[in-house]
């Protein structure tokens, strides 16, 4: 089956809400687990991935949540095609870098998907939209556990689960969600709260995890630490400083449109200025505009434009999905002229951004 033909479409996937889905755009829970006895998949020679491969896929595959799964071998994919699944964050950039002897597993809805041979034998997650950790904690729980009937874990009773890197070892959890945060950037306090939830042994990360810019102000927030603490006391604490980033977001937005309302229009106008209306634009400037266009949707800049659409832009802007769109090999600056011209047509429907009713109006500030 062709992952395009499987995957829904991004108008689709964009319409599913969640919790404070206005700032938390989406939650993760990542387990990392290996088989006893065999070799890391950094150590293992081609033949014998592909042999952990052919022992693996088939456990996963029946499980009963991967019931019509897409389930694949990554020398199968094209370039674009693991592109595309890096854009919709289903597998790491690692993983698409992986040819014979890894695999992929992602359920219908692709709330689940599971890597196999990436960095350990087993890196499988839950996805869900909005602030939904613990839910999704609970789905990738009982994946674990109905996988490790069939597969015999590498675990020691001191160390917990062994994985190929320490920083993973013991429970091998990572918990993340992806945050939009503009308030804090233009209120120029996102470095605050960087070093904040550094202190507490947290990781701040770019829009596609380590080493990664934070595009479109888009932030992945999550724990460092593995070993010794349990699964769910990780989930709770990430939550709870979730919960404080999202209240600070949210006042800073409050504070910038009683005290500078003018310089958030300024922001706003110009974004849907120049995406409704260039003619070239590169794929780092359209999500940085886009990231303006979502906050001034929120602050009911738009009315009648939903947040899904400027979702949507996110992902269908972006290198690999433009050029899925284009049977032919794209270049940069070709892609630049056909991304302008998605966006000016895609934004014919949405009015120019408005400024009544809303607090601060035309009397605040101008610096």
């Amino acid at each position: 089956m062709d992952i395009n033909h499987f995957l829904a479409s991004p108008a689709e996937t964009t319409r599913r809400t969640g919790p404070h889905d206005k700032i938390v755009m989406s939650s993760r829970v990542r387990l990392a687990r290996n088989v006893k006895g065999l070799a890391f998949p950094g150590w293992a020679k081609k033949a014998e991935r592909v042999k952990i491969l052919d022992a693996i896929r088939p456990a996963v595959e029946t499980l009963p949540q991967m019931q019509n799964a897409f389930a694949q071998s990554m020398d199968n994919l094209s370039a674009t095609d693991k592109q595309i699944l890096v854009e919709r964050h289903l597998i790491s950039r690692e993983h698409a870098a992986k040819s014979a002897g890894s695999g992929l597993v992602v359920n219908r809805d692709e709330s689940l998907c599971v890597m196999i041979n990436e960095e350990d034998h087993l890196r499988m997650q839950a996805l869900r939209p909005g602030l939904q950790l613990k839910q999704a904690w609970v789905a990738i729980d009982q994946i674990d556990s109905d996988l490790e009937k069939r597969l015999d874990y590498a675990f020691n009773s001191d160390l917990g689960y062994l994985t190929a890197c320490p920083t993973n070892l013991g429970t091998g959890i990572r918990v993340s969600a992806m945050l939009h945060l503009p308030g804090l950037v233009l209120a120029e306090q996102i470095n605050q709260i960087i070093q904040s939830v550094n202190k507490l042994g947290l990781a701040v990360r770019g829009l596609y995890g380590e080493g990664t810019e934070a595009l479109g102000n888009v932030f992945q927030v999550s724990n460092q630490m593995t070993l010794g603490e349990t699964e769910t006391d990780i989930v709770d604490r990430l939550n709870k400083v979730l919960l404080q980033i999202i209240e600070h977001e949210e006042n800073s937005r409050g504070t910038l449109m009683e005290k500078k309302p003018k310089m958030v229009f300024n922001h706003i106008g110009r974004a849907f200025g120049i995406l409704a209306n260039a003619h070239s634009i590169s794929s780092k400037e359209t999500m940085n505009l886009l990231s303006l266009l979502r906050l001034g949707v929120d602050l009911g800049q738009f009315p009648g434009t939903e947040k899904s659409l400027i979702d949507e832009l996110f992902i269908i802007t972006q290198p690999a999905h433009l050029q899925k769109q284009f049977s032919e090999k794209l270049g940069a600056e070709e892609r630049d002229v056909l991304r302008s011209d998605m966006l000016r047509e895609r934004l014919l429907r949405v009015s120019r951004p408005s400024t009544k009713g809303i607090g601060g109006g035309a009397t605040g500030q101008t610096n």
